[in-house]
């Protein structure tokens, strides 16, 4: 096959495609635009200058969309990272913050490589419903300051915003509603002499591009020590955030990404980010909506883009961009909120079929994060809810019978269900130790061995017996549960 031949194969069908091109091109535009003033105040949350955040917004996307595993995610500055690591930057300066970042960055590639992307099969939909209102509940609360104290023009703009959104794609969906939205009402704010917050009101945007440097810190055990506990935190709260969003997008997208790739991609995305100088950052579920659900973009193209249109914007066009009002962006998010939100989770007709313990997690996650403002505490919460729920329902399967011989020699119990240290406990008190006949058989070929406890109990038993005079014959264990009885019964002392 000739060069032209293979370049043409190994081509993706998009880049030949003018609608795709369309399509990525304006949504990458819409959400560098949408970036801005967001990476601006998550910037003033980790206490640092605006550029740091808009720095890491543009570096965070541009590698994201190369390194990756999942097509159309927009990763940047977040809020739940400036979180993180504000303390160590308010105690110890950017340059400790910085070093953090790529720490953080190396420990999520470790953790990428590891694996750790599979424990993401342990989040139950509950949970995940869970994460996805309260996310839409944080980004409206973001909303809310900028419409409390401010000129009464902000409303009217705000509800127009909205309306534009909703009703322009009934006329076309060439163009993202969206950068209509914005478009038009910072031309009419301008036109008019309308005196509402701007963008430029954030902060002041960055006039060039970011340029590598090391973070200045001494390179020594004492930097080391400080700054891990921090990028840990920062690594596993980012891996959370960008894991939980790409499963997202790949139920909204019906199509599958490569979990490990985008734990190894945002490593990587960080450690490039501090080297530039940025705060680093991961996965953002407000502009990923608006990128892959409102408009409707699919491919690596738009992430990119979105970081450079993002520098391009605040360097070529800073004046203009500055002069955008925020109220535009506001309604933006509004509609992301409402777009977002799963709202027949919480209908009456789902919650009166819905089993109570389901309905109790995803409430325990939404107001975990709500309150905390931290995702990664809800999804922990509503996890280890939904398994303590989960445990002690399959606790209560582990029924016992017992059917004695005619002839009155031997007793046979007949265990069925998961022993595991929940259920197990249970059978101790579910045996006649002083009435049964001499010889007993436990037939567990209707049960499972799952750990440790199961085997302890099961020596437990049999103890008691022989403590009268009794024998126990222990029956019906599949392969699994045979091995694991074979290897620790007997070696389980205190029990």
């Amino acid at each position: 096959m000739s060069p032209a031949r293979w370049s043409r194969a190994l081509r993706p069908a998009w880049l030949t495609d003018p609608k795709v091109w369309r399509t990525e091109v304006l949504a990458g535009l819409v959400v560098g635009l949408a970036l801005i003033p967001e990476a601006i105040a998550f910037s003033i949350i980790a206490g640092v200058d605006p550029a740091i955040g808009l720095f890491a917004s543009f570096t965070m996307a541009v590698t994201v969309a190369v390194f990756g595993g999942r097509r159309a995610m927009i990763s940047a500055a977040t809020g739940a990272v400036a979180l993180v690591i504000a303390p160590l930057n308010r105690e110890h300066g950017l340059g400790y913050l910085i070093a953090a970042v790529i720490l953080a960055g190396v420990f999520q590639v470790v953790l990428g490589v590891l694996g750790v992307a599979k424990l993401m099969r342990f989040i139950p939909r509950s949970v995940m419903v869970g994460f996805v209102n309260s996310l839409s509940i944080l980004v409206f609360m973001a909303q809310v300051p900028e419409m409390r104290d401010v000129p009464w023009a902000v409303y009217p703009l705000v509800a127009a915003g909205l309306l534009m959104m909703v009703f322009f794609p009934r006329i076309t969906k060439a163009v993202p509603a969206p950068l209509v939205s914005i478009a038009v009402l910072t031309a009419v704010t301008i036109a008019a002499g309308i005196a509402v917050p701007t963008v430029g009101d954030k902060g002041a945007l960055p006039s060039s591009l970011p340029v590598p440097g090391l973070p200045d810190v001494p390179f020594t055990t004492d930097t080391l020590v400080l700054v891990a506990p921090y990028a840990f935190a920062m690594a596993l709260v980012g891996l959370m955030e960008s894991l939980m969003t790409a499963k997202l997008v790949d139920d909204i997208t019906d199509t599958h990404s490569s979990k490990k790739r985008e734990s190894i991609g945002q490593g990587i995305a960080n450690i490039v980010t501090g080297f530039f100088g940025g705060m680093g950052g991961c996965a953002m579920i407000g502009q990923t909506m608006i990128n892959v659900k409102v408009s409707g973009a699919r491919t690596r193209l738009s992430t990119f883009l979105a970081g450079v249109f993002l520098m391009v914007l605040c360097i070529v066009f800073g004046p203009v961009v500055s002069d955008i009002p925020m109220a535009a962006l506001v309604a933006v998010m509004i509609m992301v909120c409402f777009a977002t939100f799963d709202w027949h989770s919480i209908a009456p007709k789902t919650l009166r079929r819905m089993p109570v313990g389901e309905i109790a997690v995803m409430v325990i996650t939404v107001v975990s994060v709500v309150v905390t403002h931290n995702l990664a505490v809800g999804v922990v919460g509503g996890s280890v809810t939904a398994m303590v729920i989960f445990a002690r329902r399959v606790a209560h399967h582990a029924g016992v019978t017992a059917v004695k011989d005619p002839d009155g020699t031997t007793v046979v119990y007949r265990v069925a269900g998961e022993l595991f240290f929940a259920s197990a406990n249970e059978l101790v008190g579910r045996f006649d130790y002083a009435g049964d006949p001499d010889r007993i058989v436990v037939d567990l070929s209707a049960a499972h061995v799952w750990d440790a406890s199961s085997v302890a109990v099961l020596d437990t038993i049999e103890a008691k017996y022989a403590q009268r005079g009794k024998t126990v014959e222990i029956t019906g264990l599949n392969a699994p549960s045979a091995d694991l009885h074979t290897r620790l019964t007997g070696e389980l002392a205190g029990h």
